[in-house]
């Protein structure tokens, strides 16, 4: 396990807020030269810490107004099961996230669309059809407040 120190942790929480940041930047806002913040940011990466930095895209800047959570529950379990609904819903493009849990559901979807008919359509022809896919709950998301998790 790695040990962070304080300037660790800040590095951390200014990269979350902005990975755009660049080692010269990261290091003015924490006290530290270019260098020392750019080996702090590597020694973060080699150790697995950072695992990369993402670009996030506005859904509804692009035209994807609705986001749904589905709690999905299949008819029968099992490995093979398990294996053909998990390949058959990562060729789902508006299903964004596939969360295998445990619980009620089986699986949690994120799913977009374009609005609530755009995602009725995807419901009915490509959720429903998924091979297991029994059960299923859907949640509309109303808001949402990103926020970085505990450091």
């Amino acid at each position: 396990m790695t040990v962070l120190d304080e300037k660790d942790r800040a590095l951390l929480r200014l990269m979350v807020q902005d990975a755009s940041l660049g080692a010269g930047a990261l290091g003015r806002k924490v006290g530290l030269s270019q260098p020392a913040a750019w080996r702090r940011v590597r020694r973060l990466q080699e150790a697995g810490i950072v695992a990369g930095r993402r670009l996030r895209l506005d859904a509804a800047g692009l035209g994807f107004g609705v986001t749904v959570f589905l709690g999905v529950k299949l008819a029968a379990k099992g490995p093979v099961g398990l294996e053909d609904f998990e390949r058959a819903v990562r060729a789902i493009p508006e299903v964004q996230t596939v969360e295998h849990v445990l619980g009620l559901y089986d699986y949690r979807l994120r799913v977009v669309a374009r609005d609530i008919a755009d995602f009725e359509r995807v419901l009915r022809r490509r959720i429903m059809t998924l091979p297991g896919a029994g059960q299923v709950e859907a949640n509309v998301l109303l808001s949402e407040e990103r926020r970085p998790g505990p450091l």
